[in-house]
């Protein structure tokens, strides 16, 4: 007698293709971009600004000092910063009325405008257009900063809410290694192609657009934003494959759970969260780890490498190639975020990171210091070490984990509005740093970083002392640990 068993396909949970695929193409369209502004105006500085010179004389007949020079091109630097500042005070209220992919699909429209206006800048002999582009690039990067954690993370399963966090950090970090490969002089870091230097990025971002028109809407934001239970649980489908119904099932009920919370809660605007006492823990966590990300030192380190690797006594060329090997440092450390958030918990990970990052700029300050007098090469090499140490602390937690832990503390309501805050405190310090490092410098000379080893030492103590774990919790469960404020008690 022959027994016919009906075997039922395993429940399908965690990642699966189109996840994955959402994850490759949001970062390469999103956040690679956002990371190719950071680093592609570092190598053909001095090109651009031969170019501006030359428009303001030929153009505007107007002669210009060296110092005046320099002041329009910190402008041209900062008003990329500027947009981000702006972008990130309506990026909630953007994120919330379009949706998480709405949002992330008008910011791809502004930073393909922005890649025309860079393409064709030299051509139109415009300075206006080259500011242009690059404040519209930061009102994109700063709806970026806001909607694509989010995006990524209601649409993945919680078990995964951490892998799939650190994408935003990857993807910066390969824009910051892409701008740097491509910006080097026999590429397209030269007089004739700068223009297409600078506008590279649009051509992944049009590529990676096509493919977002497809992906579905994050079912979180369908269902208890546009109250569309039906479309969430298409999404959901979508997402989970077609052996994962009791999932689907298991998420659609607790989203349900959330609307109906949701109806008896308070209004989630910016004036009501911050009026909310509930909120202002992890409000001064999620904008506390934002900024001390862009004041730690990593953007002084990658705006100003050739710089201070010059100092420390490389040649030019040799500097430049380090400055590409440090990059390329960056990028692979940065790939260890999805193995190490997903396998360990989110405080012990932070705190090493801080205080790596913190020993690594105190030896480094000293490091310099000496070097100015001695000129070593064995002192030369070991600075350039420290920052490789920097680096190595800065991607096991500050950089990752900064970028999500807004949506691992806070729920639904208030989430957009925190994450729109701790993005504009990013933009804020990332401005501080463009701005005050070169004063700092030019003062302090080596110990210019330490302002920045404090920064680290201070998100070590607000960690240990305020942070509670969220690996493996809800929200929910979260939010009962920060009620009390800074009287809470870390549990």
């Amino acid at each position: 007698m022959v027994v016919i068993m009906h075997v039922t396909p395993p429940r399908v949970s965690g990642w699966t293709p189109l996840l994955l695929l959402i994850c490759l193409t949001v970062t390469l369209g999103t956040t690679v971009p956002v990371g190719y502004f950071f680093g592609v105006l570092n190598a053909p500085a001095e090109i651009i600004k031969k170019w501006c010179q030359d428009i303001l004389a030929t153009e505007y007949d107007t002669i210009v000092t060296a110092s005046q020079l320099d002041i329009l091109w910190t402008s041209i630097v900062s008003i990329y910063l500027i947009g981000g500042i702006c972008g990130s005070c309506f990026s909630a209220l953007c994120s919330d009325k379009y949706g998480r992919k709405g949002c992330l699909m008008i910011s791809c429209i502004l930073l393909v405008i922005s890649g025309i206006l860079f393409t064709w800048c030299r051509a139109a002999k415009s300075l206006e257009m080259l500011m242009v582009g690059r404040f519209l690039g930061g009102i994109a990067s700063a709806l970026i900063f806001t909607a694509q954690p989010m995006y990524l993370l209601e649409a993945a399963p919680s078990e995964l809410s951490g892998s799939v966090g650190v994408f935003t950090c990857i993807g910066v970090t390969g824009g910051i290694l892409l701008a740097q490969v491509l910006t080097l002089s026999h590429l397209l870091g030269n007089d004739r192609l700068w223009p297409y230097a600078l506008s590279f990025y649009s051509l992944l971002v049009m590529t990676s657009l096509l493919l977002m028109w497809w992906f579905p809407e994050s079912p979180r934001w369908l269902y208890l934003h546009k109250k569309d239970a039906a479309a969430s649980e298409r999404a959901l489908q979508h997402l989970r494959g077609k052996y994962a119904e009791e999932e689907v099932q298991r998420e659609m009920l607790e989203m349900k759970a959330t609307l109906e919370a949701k109806a008896s809660a308070k209004a989630s605007s910016l004036c009501s969260v911050l009026r909310d006492r509930e909120l202002w823990l992890p409000l001064l966590l999620v904008c506390s780890f934002q900024a001390t990300q862009q004041l730690s030192g990593i953007n002084a380190i990658f705006f100003y490498s050739l710089a201070i690797l010059t100092d420390a006594g490389f040649s030019s060329g040799a500097a430049t190639w380090l400055n590409l090997g440090i990059g390329g440092f960056n990028m692979c450390t940065s790939l260890l975020g999805p193995l190490l958030i997903s396998r360990f918990p989110r405080r012990p990970l932070m705190m090493i990171s801080c205080s790596i990052c913190a020993l690594a700029l105190f030896a480094m300050s000293f490091g310099l210091f000496y070097l100015e007098s001695s000129e070593s090469t064995v002192l030369a090499y070991f600075c350039a070490s420290f920052i490789l140490t920097f680096i190595l602390g800065f991607q096991l937690g500050l950089g990752p984990i900064a970028y999500f832990i807004g949506s691992e503390l806070l729920e639904d309501s208030p989430r957009p509005v925190a994450m729109s805050m701790g993005s504009l405190f990013s933009w804020i310090g990332n401005f501080l740093v463009g701005m005050c490092f070169p004063l700092l410098q030019s003062v302090w000379s080596s110990f210019a970083f330490v302002p920045c080893m404090c920064v680290c030492l201070y998100c070590l103590l607000l960690t240990w002392r305020y942070l509670p774990e969220t690996r493996g919790r809800e929200p929910k469960d979260v939010k009962p640990l920060m009620s009390q404020g800074l009287s809470s008690k870390r549990r």
